[in-house]
């Protein structure tokens, strides 16, 4: 094997999820992760994404997917709620917040539902998780509730006071970081009688 192969096979171990272009910046030429992949030593899993055979893949899995896929998006609403373990729905799609003017990504896996957010409530509440290799970004919980009231119309009331639910009862949750991003995401009015009922 060559050493060039070998270190692609030690990228995809130590990132879990490949794709050619993060073999640019060793000087890797992309024909080694091809010949890779139709020899076996890696698995193709999407268009352009490539991972090492039998590997155990997480429950992430689609979320660092997507992340490689759209770098710029965030995880938001109904797979930031399951990320952050706030609610018991299973989307089959990777909700993803993409900006407002950007253009909407070509992906064939995974199944992506794009949400455009702007300004502030695209900017703000973001944390940084790394998953299977992968840097993701995801919505916090305490702005995942406040967009998910902002967004109550397409995921369902019922689903927003699920994880307003869920918030309250985390060992750490604030309610100021919550009324924070209510006010971010223009829901005060409408989170607040919710609010003062769960809360108290």
């Amino acid at each position: 094997m060559t050493s060039s192969a070998q270190k692609v096979l030690d990228l995809a171990a130590e990132r879990g999820i490949l794709r050619p272009s993060d073999l640019d910046r060793y000087g890797i030429p992309k024909k080694s992760l091809y010949r890779l992949a139709r020899a076996g030593r890696l698995e193709r899993v999407g268009r352009g994404l490539y991972v090492l055979p039998g590997a155990e893949p997480s429950e992430h899995r689609s979320l660092a997917e997507a992340a490689k896929r759209v770098p710029s998006g965030v995880i938001c609403l109904l797979t930031a709620l399951r990320f952050h373990e706030l609610t018991t729905q299973a989307p089959f799609e990777v909700w993803l917040a993409i900006d407002e003017k950007a253009w909407r990504p070509q992906v064939d896996y995974p199944p992506l539902r794009i949400v455009r957010f702007s300004g502030p409530a695209l900017r703000e509440g973001i944390e940084e998780h790394g998953l299977e290799g992968v840097r993701v970004r995801v919505y916090s919980p305490a702005k995942t509730v406040a967009d998910c009231f902002k967004y109550r119309n397409k995921i369902g009331l019922d689903v927003a006071l699920e994880a307003l639910r869920g918030y309250s009862r985390r060992q750490h949750c604030s309610v100021d970081e919550l009324w924070y991003y209510a006010g971010i995401c223009r829901v005060r009015n409408v989170m607040r009688p919710y609010l003062e009922a769960v809360v108290g």
